[in-house]
């Protein structure tokens, strides 16, 4: 359990920075930042930035200085590094890229689904999201496209399904099924006029699928899409425990109980499904590691813990 600094070279606001890590924690990085009188301001998702002149005072307080090499292999080990695709200021213009060619590619009117687009991401980054953000729409775009690469969706298809991906949580407002269909019919009247009707159809189609995340068993799109929204349950652990606390905070409404009362009928759900990724790549990417996460969360809530305000080991373990 160690706290680690790099050398100040990073160039900002006149002068320039280190990044200060834990490899183990970021309880145990906040609790280091909280000793040191670090501003809270300057924790950036996996990190802090500290500028020049804090360095060595940090250093003497325990900090161990490494080379910026080694300290992003270290932050990259201990689980807790947050990807660039997943940091908001470098998803948006990456999401207005791939909406530009999405249109292009298929030779609608620029000015109209540029408009389009825009709405759709002010949506996206309304501040009431966490985990229904901008880096989830991401997520579900990129896990569209390497299912697409592995074979599981025709080419002439993948633009309804990325569609889909961008229309499915549209409308949230935390209400389950609801969001589902509201999103669903804003795909419909916002791309009436814009893609031939079967189109828009089979895109509200799959934005209502995401309700239940079942899709039939020769549904090829379905499965591509309900792959790409779940693929967050198969990641690592500390990824996985990152989702949980944005999940709890798009709750917060809703009292600790209650919350993991609903949250553990989820998860029940869930597990008694036969597979949760339908397509063959879906499982065997991310099934074994998606119901180990959904069954140390279960058990976690059974036994009164409340997962996402805990920190995981380098390991994974409590």
């Amino acid at each position: 359990m160690s706290v680690f600094i790099d050398p100040p070279v990073w160039p900002a606001h006149g002068t320039v920075f280190s990044h200060l890590i834990s490899d183990t924690s970021l309880e145990e990085l906040h609790a280091f930042a909280e000793t040191a009188e670090l501003s809270p301001r300057a924790f950036d998702l996996d990190h802090y930035d500290v500028p020049a002149h804090e360095h060595d005072r940090l250093v003497s307080l325990g900090a161990q200085p490494v080379s910026g090499h080694e300290l992003v292999r270290i932050l990259t080990a201990s689980g807790l590094r947050v990807q660039t695709w997943e940091r908001p200021e470098k998803v948006r213009p990456h999401l207005q890229r791939s909406w530009q060619r999405l249109g292009h590619q298929q030779g609608l009117d620029a000015q109209r689904w540029q408009q389009i687009g825009e709405g759709l991401l002010a949506r996206w980054a309304e501040p009431h999201r966490n985990y229904h953000g901008l880096p989830h729409l991401a997520a579900v775009t990129r896990n569209t496209g390497t299912l697409t690469r592995a074979g599981e969706l025709a080419a002439p298809s993948k633009a309804a399904v990325l569609l889909a991906g961008w229309y499915h949580d549209a409308v949230y407002a935390g209400t389950a099924g609801q969001d589902e269909e509201d999103s669903a019919c804003l795909a419909e009247q916002e791309l009436d006029g814009m893609l031939p009707d079967p189109e828009v159809a089979e895109i509200a189609r799959l934005v209502r699928l995401t309700a239940t995340h079942i899709p039939e068993n020769d549904d090829e799109t379905g499965a591509v899409l309900v792959d790409a929204d779940l693929e967050v349950l198969g990641r690592d652990p500390h990824a996985y425990q990152r989702y949980l606390r944005q999940v709890r905070a798009d709750y917060a409404h809703v009292p600790d109980d209650d919350f993991a009362r609903g949250r553990s009928q989820v998860l029940q759900r869930l597990l008694q499904a036969p597979r949760l990724f339908h397509s063959a790549t879906g499982y065997a990417r991310w099934e074994e590691v998606a119901r180990q996460n959904l069954e140390t969360e279960l058990a976690d809530l059974q036994a009164g813990r409340r997962p996402w305000l805990e920190e995981l080991t380098m390991t994974g373990r409590r």
